[in-house]
């Protein structure tokens, strides 16, 4: 009998479950799970939504760290024709609100603990009518809606396969947040299509097998992290959670006990490892790949990750939301092109336009276009958005992805990142809007202007620095960064507060952040 190719994200885990039943599928503080364990557990929670009235394509939010009842969630979603989008448990009240709006989600899964955030802003989400909890829920108030708990539907009849409704490719699967130059997150819009053919691309060239063993320190509501789930299931590996790198020794002591075989980071993380391994070597044996994304490895980690990572292929990689990924690196040339960031991923294509938007050759600036089956469908309720990153191809019927972002090429087509042409500022592996954090400092009593970009930083891929303007009445710089914790994510604080007596302007009269920059290390 011919095998079914797969169409579908939940398609993975049910073949997957089919052909190795009792394999195991996740393991997070030393708690294992196998595929048969994550089918049922799915087909349950899908039960369930599906006896609420989840209609296909309604979205269902995943407020939930990297957990088991997260994985869990984002195939019980896609299995029931939903759309899931996680959003990152550190999210405050009020950009929780304005996802939770923005979406129309019909359906919110959240950690009990957290219920002090989601509960008191149930009243101001109207499309919302479901509510599954898990773990202890919180005392906070809830208003009129009931709560179901995580634990109890694992209790309930799970929903046949065949009893679940049709979907085909072309329907949404996941509303992706990031942040965006607004200053609001943007919910980029993926198909079942293009997340599975993302994936299958990743797999190939990883060259992923089933005997993988892949760590995730990543959120899941970042693309890098909720890919390694997807990776590991589709190809019937296994996935090793860590919710924090915080603690090193912690990480060390889980790769030698579980002996996970690919190890996906960022420069931040690479930074630390680094740092350690010259106070004291140590080797990760057991690792066979080594990824890296959000920011560029830089080529002088290279000689120190070989040490740390002795049997490791190094994959250099370029990816944005919009797409997931665009280019990799062979890591058999990464001592020949160290620089690199490789060439199209599998099925791919990409080019480059200078600034009169003609074919950028060989040596010339360019910014990246990107074409193929794994580009975003768009924003979520932003179609003028969409239409400044989502261009007419030179093919008539084609739209193609503009990446912002300025690239060169070598002779022999291999891409060079050269730099961004946004604010966005990347930061630990994150994507961080200027703007939000702007709008938060001009909440603070006695700031009279606000301006925040991104510095270079060998650990953080960029530090946030805010400049702030005050009335002689501001809090010092511990004190405003206090004040933004409160409403921003951990990622999202500024690193330094400069304060400086006045901004410098443009002539149209917006702050000039260029000469902010320059002036970085002159005393205000």
């Amino acid at each position: 009998m011919t095998a079914i190719p797969q169409r579908l994200l939940g398609e993975a885990l049910l073949k997957t479950a089919a052909a190795s039943p009792h394999k195991v599928a996740i393991l997070i503080k030393d708690q294992s799970y196998t595929y048969q364990q994550l089918r049922d557990a799915a087909l349950k929670l899908a039960g369930h939504l599906q006896a609420g009235g989840l209609q296909r394509g309604e979205r269902v939010a995943l407020y939930l760290n990297n957990t088991w009842e997260c994985a869990v969630a984002i195939y019980a979603v896609g299995l029931v024709g939903g759309v899931f989008l996680v959003i990152n448990p550190q999210t405050k009240s009020d950009k929780l609100l304005y996802i939770l709006q923005d979406s129309g989600a019909s359906a919110l899964i959240a950690e009990g603990r957290l219920g002090n955030e989601y509960r008191p802003i149930l009243a101001e989400t109207a499309k919302l009518r479901l509510l599954i909890e898990c773990g202890s829920p919180s005392q906070a108030d809830s208003g009129a809606m009931p709560a179901a708990t995580f634990e109890a539907i694992q209790n309930e009849k799970a929903v046949a396969p065949e009893n679940l409704p049709l979907c085909i490719p072309n329907d949404l699967a996941a509303l992706i947040y990031t942040s965006g130059s607004t200053g609001f997150p943007k919910g980029v819009m993926m198909t079942h299509q293009s997340m599975v053919f993302a994936s299958w691309s990743l797999i190939q060239y990883l060259r992923l097998t089933s005997e993988d063993r892949i760590l995730v320190l990543s959120p899941f509501a970042f693309d890098y992290g909720l890919y390694q789930l997807l990776m590991a299931v589709t190809v019937g590996g296994s996935l090793v959670v860590e919710q924090s790198f915080t603690f090193q020794q912690t990480i060390y002591q889980l790769i030698e006990k579980h002996k996970p075989t690919v190890f996906p980071g960022v420069p931040t993380i690479y930074a630390m490892m680094i740092a350690t391994y010259k106070k004291k070597p140590f080797s990760l044996p057991c690792i066979q790949k080594i990824t890296n994304t959000a920011a560029a490895l830089p080529a002088a980690f290279l000689p120190d990750l070989q040490q740390i990572f002795p049997n490791a292929l190094i994959f250099k990689m370029y990816g944005l939301t919009e797409c997931k990924r665009v280019c990799y690196l062979e890591p058999e040339l990464v001592n020949e092109k160290p620089d690199s960031v490789g060439k199209a991923i599998p099925g791919t294509e990409v080019f480059l336009l200078d600034a009169d938007g003609h074919r950028a050759g060989p040596g010339e600036k360019g910014i990246l276009h990107i074409r193929g089956p794994h580009i975003m469908l768009g924003y979520w309720n932003k179609p003028e958005l969409s239409q400044e990153m989502l261009r007419p191809g030179e093919l008539p019927y084609e739209r193609v992805l503009c990446s912002n972002d300025w690239f060169q090429t070598d002779e022999e087509g291999f891409l060079y990142f050269l730099g961004r042409n946004d604010d966005i500022i990347k930061t630990r592996g994150e994507k961080v809007s200027p703007l939000e954090i702007e709008n938060i400092l001009h909440q603070i009593p006695g700031i009279r202007e606000a301006a925040v970009y991104g510095i270079p930083d060998p650990i953080m891929g960029e530090a946030i620095v805010a400049c702030v303007c005050t009335n002689g009445e501001a809090p010092d710089e511990k004190g405003i960064q206090r004040l933004c914790a409160t409403k921003l994510e951990a990622f999202m604080i500024p690193h330094q507060v400069r304060f400086v007596p006045e901004m410098p302007k443009s002539t149209n009269g917006k702050i000039d952040k260029k000469i902010l920059k320059q002036n970085q290390h002159v005393p205000a």
